[in-house]
């Protein structure tokens, strides 16, 4: 279960705004990378997102560049998952391979509502607003790698990739 507060941003969010792409040859690692999440789109997010926290976007959540990066970040950072109407296909994947949950869904939230999601049955509850939204709950494949905390932490772990 993942429970925090509610970010909410709009549609056609891209792996620019989550971690600006001119910072790519100044910053030279993560650590210090994550000071700029959202930095040109939500000013000193990095400093007041706590663990668990959820974004709540529109669609095609993650378009741009292929930089497993923005995926990363967010998870360093403290968000717990992020839940669109619909991700870029690259954003998805790479928010999978990193342990963070990346939801398909469409519910009505707004700033620091309360918002909780149990990924094991397809649900995303605003517990602020008292609205519930199903989706498909993800395949033992990707919940196994998402209960590891990502692809590299799994084969840390077994040894072996799930699909193997």
């Amino acid at each position: 279960m993942i429970k925090g507060r509610a970010w909410k941003l709009g549609d056609d969010i891209t792996t620019d705004h989550i971690i600006p792409g001119r910072l790519k040859y100044k910053v030279r690692t993560l650590e210090e990378m994550k000071k700029y999440v959202f930095h040109d789109v939500i000013p000193e997010f990095s400093e007041r997102v706590r663990k668990g926290d959820v974004i709540i976007a529109g669609k095609n959540f993650g378009y741009g560049s292929s930089r497993e990066h923005a995926a990363r970040l967010l998870k360093l950072v403290g968000v717990g998952a992020v839940v669109a109407k619909s991700f870029a296909r690259i954003f998805y994947r790479n928010s999978i391979n990193v342990g963070l949950p990346a939801v398909e869904a469409d519910i009505e939230a707004e700033d620091k509502d309360n918002v909780e999601i149990d990924l094991e049955n397809g649900i995303v509850r605003n517990m602020t607003r008292e609205i519930e939204v199903n989706f498909p709950p993800y395949p033992d494949l990707i919940m196994a790698i998402i209960r590891e905390g990502g692809i590299e932490s799994y084969y840390k772990r077994w040894g072996k990739f799930p699909w193997e």
